[in-house]
């Protein structure tokens, strides 16, 4: 078997930058994710030192990372306990697609961009980046935190949502009919459906099922049915990290504790590769002229996301600064900003570099704000 030289060496080179990266993060008490994105951005097409031979294995590794975060955030959850959060966080979902979209779209309107261009912008201003919070939230030990079901509640709805947006975008940017648009969203959403549904009646199955009392086995359990349900999702244009999220429901109890256990190493190295890929994958030199605006979008999405959170969390009866922080912690945007400009790209040359240049200010600015966003008591295992 043939091993690539430059491959070793430039995957080699991006673990060992990492570690440097997480160590000055650690020393000055932040989250690792900024510097892990400017690593992205150094390392990528225009950087100061691009690694073309380990791009293929990092773009595999970021799909992987993001699973990995979104299982392990499962596993703190019960399903009944995530389930009542969901219904109680309905009129959330509307506040924040009102919020957040809006913006999006009027922005996309006074640059003159087209429908899809449009739609696009509105997208990628409206959700949150799932994997970027789930990190946070564990970085900053506020996973017990009582605003913490809320963001979580509204992380979700917004997946859901992107289930039925991702295949009316994909098609009407190929140039496809409102029909086939409207099939699409129906298949999307039926499975959406009918694979929560699932996890609530047979879940406690599953739970079983992965269980095993070798450590080895059972991470390889864990790890291939998530992949494999995160595969399925993503297959009817749902978001892969639903999938993994309602995997980690179905685990509780001593079962979560050793799951948690035996995925924290795997899950801390593809998370670290999925940062980076963010950052690979925006060239620095396109995102300059679109500059100013991506910073202004930025500006005002980062202060209707935070009013966003603070209304999920009053629905939850947390206190004022619980509601800051659950607002702070939904500012950053990511994978699925990405995903958005692979769709839409072609309908604007002004588009990618916009959603890039949005994404890597409020990737980096979010989990900073989170950073210094005061603490307080608010443990729910404690109140």
């Amino acid at each position: 078997m043939h091993i690539s030289v430059a491959f070793l060496l430039e995957l080699g080179l991006i673990l060992a930058a990492l570690s440097v990266l997480g160590s000055l993060a650690r020393r000055w008490g932040l989250s690792p994710v900024p510097l892990y994105l400017l690593g992205g951005l150094v390392l990528g097409d225009g950087g100061v030192a691009p690694v073309p031979a380990a791009e293929e294995f990092v773009e595999a590794g970021a799909a992987i990372g993001v699973v990995l975060l979104l299982l392990a955030l499962g596993l703190e959850f019960s399903l009944p306990e995530f389930t009542a959060s969901l219904r109680r966080h309905v009129p959330s979902a509307g506040v924040d697609a009102v919020l957040n979209a809006v913006p999006g779209a009027v922005a996309g309107w006074l640059l003159g961009l087209d429908g899809v261009g449009i739609l696009a912008l509105a997208g990628a201003t409206y959700v949150s980046s799932s994997g970027i919070v789930a990190r946070l939230l564990g970085d900053l030990g506020r996973l017990g935190n009582r605003e913490t079901p809320s963001v979580l509640a509204v992380l979700v709805l917004e997946d859901f949502a992107m289930a039925a947006y991702l295949p009316v975008l994909a098609v009407l940017a190929s140039g496809g009919t409102r029909w086939q648009a409207l099939l699409g969203v129906a298949v999307a959403v039926a499975a959406l459906a009918t694979a929560f549904a699932s996890t609530y009646k047979w879940g406690h199955h599953m739970g079983r099922t992965l269980a095993h009392a070798d450590s080895e086995l059972l991470l390889l359990r864990i790890l291939g049915i998530t992949l494999v349900v995160a595969a399925l999702a993503e297959s009817v244009h749902t978001s892969a990290a639903v999938g993994a999220f309602l995997v980690g429901l179905t685990l509780t109890g001593e079962h979560a504790d050793r799951a948690r256990a035996v995925l924290e190493p795997l899950r801390d190295l593809f998370a670290a590769i999925f940062f980076v890929a963010i950052g690979l994958s925006v060239s620095p030199g396109s995102l300059l002229p679109m500059l100013p605006a991506a910073l202004a979008l930025a500006c005002v999405t980062a202060l209707t996301k935070i009013a966003t959170g603070h209304f999920a969390a009053s629905q939850d009866g947390v206190a004022r600064r619980g509601r800051n922080r659950a607002g702070i912690a939904l500012i950053a945007r990511g994978e699925f900003s990405i995903v958005i400009i692979g769709l839409a790209s072609d309908s604007d040359t002004r588009l990618a570099p916009l959603i890039a240049g949005y994404v890597i200010i409020l990737a980096m600015v979010g989990p900073l704000l989170a950073r210094f966003t005061p603490t307080g008591r608010t443990s729910r295992r404690h109140t």
